[in-house]
């Protein structure tokens, strides 16, 4: 949620810069028109009831007395109260309204960031040690798997409809040894977390998730729990209600999940093995920080990420993504992408936000300083490892031309093998 200071004296300022995010200008002055409609009905509650205070502790001892002005007063009273009783009602009203304005509202982009309306304005900022090199004989991740008898995608529709993978023998412990993998390399700098997969609405709402996304979320109907999309949602959500002390922070969690996606409008979309499911597996890492810790945090973060990417000697590049790009929540993203050569594209496997004090202060988490000030802690999250297309790169790079794959170096210990051969 944006401070609302910020989006009342500088409501020109938000408006532009949410713009290029592709946030209507008029739903910036709406919501700032609603938070002085809340202030002012909030106000003429506090002068009601204190009148309403006053004149009762005045009036009580002639009331008590009995006569005509007694019920002179008592009438002012009943009248005064039923006042009160509508301003609380229209106060209770801008109450929601302003909620629900300021609820989608996305977070500021970074001023750094490049301004742009679509992918193409996304900037190269580097490229990894190791050159990605155009196979015109390379095969896609999902044929090779399915001749490798390690992938199955005809009974995964069978059980579930598409968007879900079935992975079998060596491409199932693929999958199972980079979970595996991204958790033993990042276990020294972060605090391992099993978290649940189902939470409630308001930690969705906490993180951005609810109520912009919710056509792409699954919820049960009978307890309204959201399955969660992504672990920065349970590990984000850890605190919120929270006051943490400063020297808890900087506060760096990881943990495994399942991950659930709808992917509403993505029909035809890069869908393909598995680029893109309704259901993965994900190491997520979230950092909650000092806001003037937050640019040193950034940069270990994505150099965690980098980190599992490097070990797995899988081309990738970093690309700084442009304000219409950015997801809702965050200010600042930098995307990672590895090199598919079976469909000769760039993939991108982790994203890198920065999410200043935007969530912190939808889920209230804060801090309190050392000089007794109560402040709200930025939250950053990327993920360590995005078992899909980084499984399906794996193959595609390892794939020999006798159709077996080689297991990269730091995959053998989980695998127990070096190579991959059909089943």
């Amino acid at each position: 949620m944006l401070d609302l200071n910020t989006l009342l004296n500088e409501t020109d300022d938000v408006a532009e810069r949410l713009a290029t995010k592709g946030t209507d200008k008029l739903q910036v002055y709406e919501a700032r028109d609603a938070v002085l409609k809340r202030r002012a009905a909030r106000h003429k509650v506090d002068e009601l009831r204190a009148d309403m205070n006053k004149r009762s502790k005045e009036s009580g001892p002639i009331i008590a007395k009995g006569g005509p002005e007694a019920e002179r007063l008592r009438a002012e009273l009943t009248e005064l109260k039923r006042e009160l009783e509508a301003a609380e009602t229209e106060s209770r009203a801008a109450d929601g309204q302003e909620s629900e304005s300021l609820l989608i509202l996305p977070n500021l982009p970074d001023r750094d960031c490049p301004v742009g309306s679509d992918e193409d304005s996304n900037v190269v900022l580097r490229h990894s040690d190791l050159e990605a090199r155009p196979d015109s004989s390379a095969r896609p991740h999902w044929d090779l798997a399915t001749d490798l008898g390690i992938f199955d995608p005809e009974r995964a529709a069978k059980l579930s409809g598409s968007g879900f993978s079935v992975l079998r023998g060596d491409g199932a412990r693929l999958l199972r040894a980079l979970v595996q993998f991204g958790l033993d390399l990042h276990r020294d700098e972060y605090e391992e977390m099993v978290v649940p997969h189902f939470v409630r609405g308001d930690t969705m709402v906490g993180t951005g998730h609810l109520p912009k996304f919710q056509d792409d979320a699954y919820v049960t109907t009978l307890d309204s729990l959201w399955a969660i999309p992504t672990g920065e949602v349970p590990l984000t959500g850890l605190h919120r209600n929270e006051i943490l002390k400063e020297d808890e922070l900087p506060l760096k969690y990881m943990t495994y999940t399942a991950c659930f996606r709808r992917e509403a409008g993505s029909a035809g979309k890069d869908t393909r093995g598995m680029q893109r499911l309704h259901e993965f597996h994900k190491v997520e890492l979230v950092h909650l920080c000092k806001p003037e810790d937050v640019a040193d945090q950034f940069e270990a973060l994505l150099a965690a990420a980098e980190k599992s990417l490097t070990h797995l000697n899988l081309p990738y590049r970093v690309v700084d993504l442009a304000t219409g790009d950015l997801t809702f929540s965050s200010a600042r993203i930098f995307d990672l992408e590895v090199y598919s050569p079976g469909v000769d594209k760039w993939l991108e496997v982790s994203s890198v936000g920065n999410f200043t004090d935007f969530q912190s202060r939808r889920s209230k988490i804060r801090y309190r300083g050392t000089d007794g000030r109560i402040r709200f802690p930025y939250t950053l999250n990327g993920s360590a490892i995005a078992t899909p297309r980084v499984w399906a790169a794996l193959l595609e790079h390892g794939q020999q031309g006798d159709g077996t794959v080689v297991v990269p170096e730091a995959l053998r210990p989980y695998m127990g093998k070096d190579l991959i051969e059909p089943r």
